[in-house]
């Protein structure tokens, strides 16, 4: 029998929408969706067969046997998996209260689910992966703004210039950006990449800029005193919806192109040829503002500085400019009916002190790693039990042993995921998802300018003994008592209760896979764009409001960063198009394309240290080391040493993986706490390593 399903990628965070083919339950074909990606994907999404068949993941639910990440698990029932998690819970909540449990997930279209079950067990501590993600591009573009990182997107494809500052967008690829980035390059327009290491971005790029590491803030600010000098800005634009500007002029006084030059290591004319190109092409240009920025203790400040620039360039809903994200209202259009808003607010503050203690940042997902201290020292009230939903955090967080030790102060720890995790190895009970090809999930509203409503559907049935999320979350909502809110025993039912307001059916999504909001791209009037900007003010905000309130500056005076000691180099770490984070690592057909991480090292420093391209070298931070093959090279700057993030694992069970390259994290030794406090992004790149040839024979294949 033959079938089609239209399912959204669950390979990397992006979740494309795909149409899957299948034929007697298993899967034929893969591609982009046709009305939206033309077909297009990437290697990641083509891997997802390979992830169906791959026996080296959770086949069904398990319980910790022995010391927490020994590695030995009981195969249980989902009933008895599901009555160990409630026995716990109740038990929890008998003596600290409901607010000791908190859940964390990866964030993207779905936590509408998650917030509901645990704010349904009466905890109001929800929170996701993104403080060592997105956080501070997130609330850099709050403070500007009083919008979000999602609430603009980018009309790339329009574009006559797209500037990025490490947004490595044609490996950390979403494909329609992607696409867009190649078709405004074919169109005539520029790319400008700035990195301290060239990538494949940088090669399509029109101008590389390889500055030296921790100064993109001084580039950003050279390049905002240019236009401000020429007075090449939009002063309509600034006049009519900007606050601060004034200051801003007062501030930039001493961060001339030519400063900014010599701070970053390049050419004067460089920086002055760069920003007569801006000149030429704005309003129709995007200085995108990245996706992931944990990484200098300035980076929340070079955010602002880039949402400055796109302000200064006047690129605020135009075309081949930022614009912003539409929803089911811009098009006169009900919204999807929201699971957790029908149920109570838990009236506890958060643990974190989102909200409370740190008023500047958005409280919805608050900021992970805080709860650390919170576990440690109990205050303000215990945490006692963590559910992580497809959030590795011992990957993703700096410093996995101090996490553990941290982590030791809970009674309770959970992981709901497809993979094994570093996470799920070190916990107490493991709840096996099925993986995104088995499963459906709620419905959600892609925003943009023209927005839809996407579904994913069952293309076929679970090759394991594994769940849907919304089946595992309502199952235990069940246990605890509370499964009344969460209204539905089918995902039919769910559906339907998601699309009550909108008038619209589930057999609506069969002909594409999703539901237009609107006829076309909707645009708002930009000569009346009032009431658009949710700051204090109602208007765009150099000088924020909120985080004058909170003691910080706006504009933060420039701090040079520290250079690296004789021998030792600052480590920095990216992605690669062929894995996404460390969840892909282990997939069969992505294993052979990209095995382990290297180190790459500049040819000069290689050189002085003995090093040729393929020796073993040790990595040494304070209190851990790896080793791993050099990859010498000129195309990375002499100060910085660079691998690709998400390697060296730690889970047997994962036979290709184990072993495998070095992970990154583990060598962020003491940055777990390292928060810039005015974005709440972690400093992920303030690690100094030393390295030096190697004298082990490695071999990486361990007998199991």
């Amino acid at each position: 029998m033959k079938k089609t399903a239209w399912s959204l990628c669950s390979m990397c965070s992006v979740r494309c929408p795909i149409k899957v083919e299948v034929e007697d339950n298993e899967v034929t074909w893969i591609e982009g969706n046709p009305k939206i990606l033309k077909g297009a994907l990437c290697a990641k999404g083509s891997a997802g067969t390979a992830l169906r068949d791959d026996t080296e993941r959770p086949q069904q639910p398990l319980i910790r046997k022995g010391p927490r990440g020994g590695g030995r698990w009981e195969p249980v029932t989902w009933e008895q998996a599901a009555d160990y998690i409630a026995d716990k819970l109740k038990g929890i909540i008998e003596k600290y209260g409901a607010k000791a449990i908190m859940l964390s997930d990866r964030g993207g279209p779905f936590p509408d689910l998650h917030k509901a079950f645990i704010h349904a067990l009466g905890s109001p501590n929800y929170s996701n992966h993104d403080s060592g993600c997105g956080r501070n591009v997130h609330h850099a573009s709050l403070s500007v703004y009083g919008l979000g990182r999602k609430d603009f997107v980018y009309d790339i494809k329009n574009s006559k210039h797209l500037v990025l500052f490490g947004r490595n967008i044609l490996e950390s690829l979403r494909i329609a950006e992607a696409n867009q980035v190649l078709d405004m390059l074919d169109a005539g327009g520029r790319m400008t990449y700035v990195d301290v290491r060239q990538t494949i971005t940088g090669l399509k790029a029109t101008r590389f800029i390889q500055v030296r590491p921790g100064t993109d803030y001084a580039l950003l600010l050279g390049l905002i005193h240019g236009l401000i000098k020429k007075e090449a800005y939009d002063k309509e634009f600034i006049e009519k919806y900007v606050t601060g500007f004034d200051e801003l002029v007062k501030f930039i006084e001493p961060y001339t192109p030519e400063w900014a030059a010599t701070e970053c290591g390049i050419k004067p004319k460089a920086v002055n040829d760069f920003i007569a190109e801006i000149i030429q092409d704005m309003p129709k240009i995007v200085f995108h503002p990245g996706w992931m920025l944990a990484r200098y203790r300035d980076s929340f400040y070079a955010s602002r500085a880039i949402q400055i620039l796109n302000v200064l360039c006047g690129n605020v809903e135009v075309k081949g400019g930022q614009i912003f994200a539409k929803g089911a209202g811009d098009c006169g259009k009900k919204g999807l009916k929201s699971l957790d808003a029908q149920i109570p607010k838990p009236t506890d503050p958060r643990a974190d002190g989102v909200g409370t203690k740190y008023k500047h940042f958005d409280k919805g997902p608050g900021l992970f790693h805080l709860f650390y201290d919170v576990m440690k020292t109990g205050e303000p009230y215990p945490i006692k039990a963590l559910f992580c939903y497809r959030h590795d955090p011992l990957n993703c967080f700096p410093d996995p042993e101090a996490q553990k030790a941290v982590l030791d102060n809970c009674d309770l720890l959970v992981s709901i995921d497809v993979h094994y995790s570093e996470f799920g190895w070190y916990s107490d009970v493991i709840l096996p998802e099925s993986m995104y090809l088995e499963r459906e999930s709620i419905l959600a509203v892609a925003k943009g300018p023209s927005p839809r409503i996407q579904i994913r559907q069952k293309a076929v049935e679970p090759k394991f003994n594994t769940k849907p999320s919304w089946e595992i979350f309502k199952l235990l909502a069940d246990k605890m008592g509370v499964g009344q809110r969460l209204p539905y025993n089918t995902i039919e039912e769910l559906w339907n209760f998601q699309l009550e307001p909108t008038g619209y059916k589930i057999e609506d999504f069969n002909e594409k896979g999703f539901i237009s909001l609107s006829d076309g791209p909707v645009m708002y009037d930009r000569n009346n764009l009032d009431g658009k900007f949710k700051t204090p003010s109602g208007k765009i905000e150099i000088i924020s409001q909120k985080l004058t309130d909170a003691g910080l500056p706006s504009l933060k005076p420039y701090e040079s960063p520290a250079k690296p000691e004789k021998g030792k180099f600052r480590l920095v770490f990216g992605r690669t198009a062929v894995n996404a984070h460390g969840h892909t690592i282990n997939n069969p057909l992505l294993f052979e394309l990209f095995p382990e991480n290297s180190l790459w090292i500049h040819k000069r420093e290689a050189t002085k240290l003995g090093i040729e391209d393929g020796d073993w070298v040790d990595v040494i931070s304070d209190g851990a080391s790896g080793t791993l093959r050099a990859t010498v090279t000129e195309f990375i700057h002499p100060e910085a040493v660079y691998t690709c993030h998400g390697f060296g694992r730690q889970i047997p069970a994962q036979t290709r993986a184990y072993g495998a390259g070095v992970s990154d994290s583990r060598l962020q030794t003491g940055l777990l706490m390292d928060m810039d406090v005015a974005g709440g992004g972690l400093n992920l790149c303030e690690k100094f390593v030393t390295v030096k040839r190697s004298s082990k024979n490695m071999k990486r294949r361990v007998e199991l």
